[in-house]
């Protein structure tokens, strides 16, 4: 701890972190959920449970006149086995709105994973501290965004005067359900995702509930998207589907409606956009399941493919191209009764011809470079004048 300051330490509560459904309180902290316990308690799938963990689009919002600021956080990383160590995340601190410092923390624990044989293990470690300073010594808006890529338990909140949570600017409120594109998968940093990206663009408050791995239209991601205070919302569906290869067609219509059904019982006239799967092409014209390709791992690098049989699409096996026809039409029908609903062609944010200029690294996942594409992209559909969200 740095002498010249006399720190100032600041309980964690509501009030100060923007972007979480939940707030659980732990032997060294809080640690921020992106589904209530509820729905947590409703399904004991560990990639949901580091997904849902994972503070996508969560901030730290904070006016104080502090020239310092310390957070002591315990993060939990992920590695492969036979892949290069993933980088430590990164917290953006912003400044008045603007990006002005970036810091990672050190240590922590780290769960190893083995691809080839599905093995985990848990290694624990040790709380770390990163530190802003030369702040400007006048009053203003302090947020700092939690890494999106890694767990974080929040321990401590050290300044050098007096927060007190960020006052309502009257923005709207976004809330915004993916996938792990969504949830931000190989963007740069947390304000680099897409939907932070459009979110800034579009002037809004961004809820971001991409779940890497877990849009699967599960009942409860439905019900915490009903109960969340929401003047915006949208739904980018489809992806995971596939790579899980979780319903048949006949199950995937329904599930939809029922999905859509959900979220109206809490906001009947809220402006909602449903966004169908962005290109790639492993997954347009063949089915899942999706797996680790093995032959680039051999290499030491991560790679998908696709595993299923194209030839079984005419039994009901889903793929890309089925998925955005079907979501198109379930739109239209509803459409006729509910003028708050939209449709967005993912193929529009990221096309074939965008793979070209802008290929998946992995097979999967765009790059940070396209994650700006998309998210720009977005925001000039949704929040022009003439756009869903207008």
């Amino acid at each position: 701890m740095n002498a010249r300051h006399a720190w100032i330490t600041t309980p964690f509560t509501a009030g100060l972190l923007r972007g979480a459904l939940d707030l659980e309180r732990t032997p060294h902290g809080v640690l921020p959920h992106r589904l209530p316990a509820r729905a947590r308690a409703q399904c004991a799938d560990p990639q949901l449970a580091m997904a849902e963990a994972q503070p996508s689009g969560v901030r730290l919002a904070f006016r104080t006149r502090a020239t310092a600021v310390e957070l002591e956080t315990l993060p939990t990383r992920r590695q492969y086995a036979g892949a290069p160590d993933r980088l430590e995340g990164v917290y953006d601190l912003l400044v008045n709105g603007r990006l002005t410092d970036q810091a990672s923390v050190t240590g922590g624990n780290v769960v190893r994973i083995d691809m080839s044989t599905g093995a985990t293990e848990h290694v624990p470690g040790h709380p770390g501290t990163l530190r802003f300073t030369g702040l400007p010594g006048d009053e203003k808006d302090v947020e700092i965004w939690l890494p999106h890529n890694e767990i974080t338990e929040l321990v401590a909140l050290r300044t050098d005067a007096p927060v007190a949570p960020l006052p309502d600017r009257g923005r709207r409120a976004w809330v915004h359900h993916g996938s792990s594109i969504s949830h931000g998968s190989e963007a740069a940093s947390p304000t680099t995702t897409w939907p932070a990206l459009a979110a800034s663009l579009g002037g809004v408050e961004l809820i971001n509930l991409g779940l890497s791995g877990s849009a699967l239209l599960d009942p409860f991601t439905a019900r915490a998207v009903r109960d969340t205070p929401a003047d915006l919302i949208s739904l980018k569906l489809g992806i995971n589907l596939v790579n899980a290869d979780l319903m048949r067609l006949r199950a995937f219509t329904p599930a939809v409606h029922g999905f859509l059904d959900t979220i109206r019982d809490g906001h009947p006239t809220t402006p909602l956009l449903v966004v169908s799967p962005l290109h790639c092409p492993i997954h347009e014209d063949t089915p899942g399941p999706c797996a680790f390709d093995l032959a680039a791992l051999a290499e030491g690098r991560l790679g998908f493919v696709a595993t299923g049989d194209p030839a079984e699409v005419a039994d009901g096996k889903l793929t890309l191209r089925v998925i955005r026809d079907e979501l198109a039409g379930i739109v239209r029908q509803r459409a006729a009764e509910d003028p708050h609903l939209h449709h967005l062609d993912g193929l529009a944010l990221y096309g074939a011809s965008d793979a070209a200029a802008h290929p998946l690294p992995d097979g999967l996942h765009p790059d940070a470079a396209t994650h700006r594409l998309i998210g720009e992209r977005f925001a000039h559909h949704a929040f022009t004048r003439t756009g869903p969200f207008a």
